[in-house]
């Protein structure tokens, strides 16, 4: 109940931050002449300027923003609201063209304000952005361009428009608004200066090296971590960091993965990852000694959050990860719980941690349940999807009574919720973990 409260607190501080300009442009006398409609295109660029300087919160992964939700809810919501965000932008200088179409002129960098040609390319950095975010893979932008597109064009955008701003002066001319976005520009400061800056530095202090590379089934390996000079790094079953590999924390070239070694084991830390994008497909080839810096936990996918009678993981693929540090956590922990394991794989041969997965059933209060998607001649386990139907025949009498945790490919996971919705599983008993930020 507690996250509740909290995660409303959370909403109702970003409603109240955002919509702050706008009270304050209430402030103050009345500009003669303005009229509605110009009134109503400032009004909503101040809404969409504020909204998109929020964005440096929502994904400078603050624990004291993501811990409620999960950092993946947080993603997702930035990318949302920063589509609203620019919807307001956009309309701020066409609501102004169309009320007064002599404005056109403006629009000409050669003989228009240096203000204005400010809006006007913070306007495009905007579109950049949004564009690059919405159509990377379409476009061919790897992560690492793509971070540095979205990271170093939105400063720039947002520097822009409040040169815009300024510039304008019409509503910055009581000192009380001035100081407001003086502040408000020092707090996104602060931000970007804590993620850019600070946060690397911590991460400096506390560096690791990959002990050893083991492959896996499925083209996947598990990398292997010591802590250097330090305890290491407490989490809980389930969670993920940010990993670089190789380079300064300062780089960009950081990427999102579970662990999947067991909470209990902070001195030895394990990620099994899946050759799948440009970065991971040479994982395999990191060489044992090699300096590795991890920006974390982060994640509420963790059974540890809340109490339950048992549990009951979905997994597909690579998405297996996490749900081996829950496992290898409840080992140590001598978990009693009865736990249950659906493990969506293509061919036999390609099922990752499957011997450990037969120890762990004799250590465990578990069952796992293995479905094929091109099993063996002479499979007698299930086989196609993990649907209601497999489900079904599986999930213990006290279904209701257990925590469900997803996680998997984007389409298996939509499809998982659905099924378990036919089920009569309430909502809020379904975690789900997705890595897709972009």
């Amino acid at each position: 109940m507690r996250y509740l409260y909290y995660g409303l607190f959370v909403i109702g501080a970003y409603l109240v931050l955002a919509m702050v300009p706008l009270f304050v442009l209430l402030v103050g006398p009345d500009i003669p002449g303005r009229g509605f409609w110009r009134e109503l295109s400032v009004g909503l660029g101040f809404a969409g300027l504020s909204m998109m300087g929020l964005q440096f919160f929502l994904t400078g992964r603050f624990q004291v923003v993501t811990s409620p939700y999960g950092i993946d809810v947080v993603y997702h919501f930035h990318r949302a609201i920063s589509l609203l965000a620019f919807f307001f932008l956009l309309l701020h200088p066409a609501i102004l063209l169309l009320s007064a179409p002599a404005t056109l002129g403006l629009l000409n960098p050669v003989s228009a304000p240096e203000w204005i040609t400010a809006g006007s390319i913070a306007l495009f950095a905007f579109a950049l952005i949004v564009i690059s975010s919405l159509y990377r893979l379409q476009l061919g932008l790897g992560y690492e361009c793509w971070r540095m597109i979205h990271g170093y064009v939105a400063v720039a955008a947002v520097a822009l428009s409040l040169g815009h701003m300024i510039g304008v002066n019409y509503y910055l001319q009581v000192s009380m608004k001035r100081g407001l976005w003086i502040a408000i520009t020092i707090t996104w400061v602060l931000a970007l200066l804590y993620v850019r800056l600070v946060k690397p530095l911590l991460m400096r202090r506390k560096p690791y090296t990959i002990e050893a590379v083991i492959p896996e089934r499925c083209s996947s390996w598990t990398l292997l971590l010591r802590p250097e000079g330090h305890a290491g790094m407490e989490f809980k079953p389930g969670q993920f960091v940010w990993l670089t590999i190789g380079k300064s924390p300062f780089t960009i070239r950081e990427h999102p993965f579970s662990f999947s070694s067991s909470a209990l084991h902070p001195e030895k830390l394990a990620f099994t990852i899946k050759e799948l994008g440009d970065f991971t497909a040479t994982i395999g080839s990191v060489t044992p000694g090699t300096r590795a810096y991890i920006d974390g936990p982060y994640g509420s996918f963790t059974p540890d959050r809340h109490q339950f009678s048992g549990y009951v993981f979905i997994a597909g693929g690579v998405g297996i990860t996490p749900m081996m540090s829950i496992l290898r956590t409840f080992a140590d922990r001598h978990e009693l719980r009865p736990l249950l394991l659906f493990y969506g794989s293509k061919e036999w041969e390609e099922v990752t941690f499957r011997e450990e997965l037969e120890l762990l059933q004799s250590q465990l209060n578990l069952k796992v349940v293995h479905v094929l998607t091109e099993p063996p001649a002479g499979w007698t386990g299930e086989q196609g999807y993990i649907d209601a139907e497999v489900m079904g025949r599986h999930l213990p009498e006290k279904r209701m009574e257990c925590e469900y945790f997803v996680c998997g490919p984007q389409p298996m996971q939509e499809g998982i919720r659905s099924a378990l919705e036919q089920l009569g599983v309430p909502s809020e008993q379904v975690q789900s973990e997705s890595f897709n930020f972009v």
